[in-house]
């Protein structure tokens, strides 16, 4: 059974070029920012690292804030964090270009703020998994508030290989910052409601029966308007009337014998 399918929105070389160059261009910079990270880990035995991590509490902690996403335990650690930064950074940053670069130094600043409020005295806090959860609380919080099939389509991308994201703000292995993890999906989803109109929305169909459902409008308006209030019984006109005499016979029955 062959069903008909609505045309496509319209799709110029123009277009499919402008989009290549945005998802090339988030690409390149996620690239980027992996490969600084990959520098700054390979210098890290030439200065004092713990230093610039973020110590709860403590006023020369706050350094860390915008430094300790930066630096990195083990080269375990920076790999998990590169891919996750380098597919989620290149998805958020290809959709949703202008969310992105602002929602950025929120995340970097709430991860770094989560650790140093909710962390323990006395403890360390570094790496970029702060950042990664953010950029997976707005893709798929963008997803939820927009809607359209682009944003649907990416928050389940980022759900489906990064949904265990959602356990990960919470406690669970020790020596893992959690808090970092929670101030940055807390800065994601706030900066998913306040920028969910930055980028505009992709150009939509107008099916039929939607120009159907406006023809509509004015009749249901005059209809809505009209006066449905019924008439009163004198107005109603009179389609039969009754004779004035009638005929009719009775049928007696017999009364009943007792036995």
């Amino acid at each position: 059974m062959h069903l008909p399918t609505p045309e496509a929105v319209p799709d110029t070389p123009a277009q499919r070029k402008a989009d290549k160059r945005r998802w090339l261009r988030a690409f390149n910079l996620s690239l980027a920012f992996v490969l600084v990270l990959a520098a700054v880990f390979s210098a890290q035995g030439h200065f004092d690292v713990a230093a610039w991590t973020v110590q709860p509490w403590s006023i020369q902690g706050l350094l860390g804030v915008l430094a300790a996403p930066l630096l990195h335990g083990s080269f375990e650690h920076l790999a998990a964090n590169s891919i996750a930064l380098l597919m989620l950074g290149t998805l958020a940053g290809g959709l949703y270009p202008r969310a992105t670069l602002r929602a950025l130094p929120l995340i970097w600043v709430g991860s770094g703020l989560g650790a140093w409020l909710l962390g323990d005295p006395g403890s360390h806090h570094l790496g970029a998994s702060g950042l990664s959860h953010g950029l997976m609380f707005l893709v798929f919080v963008l997803g939820l508030l927009r809607r359209d099939r682009a944003s649907i389509a990416a928050a389940m991308l980022a759900f489906m290989f990064y949904g265990g994201m959602l356990l990960t703000i919470l406690p669970r292995e020790p020596g893992v910052s959690w808090q970092a993890h929670l101030g940055g999906a807390a800065a994601g989803v706030l900066a998913a409601w306040l920028l969910r109109r930055a980028d505009p929305l992709p150009p939509r169909k107008r099916y039929s029966w939607e120009d159907e459902e406006d023809s509509m409008v004015p009749a249901v308006d005059q209809l809505a308007n009209a006066d449905l209030e019924p008439p009163s019984p004198r107005e109603v006109p009179v389609l039969w009337n009754r004779p004035d005499q009638q005929h009719g016979t009775v049928l007696r029955f017999p009364p009943r014998q007792e036995p």
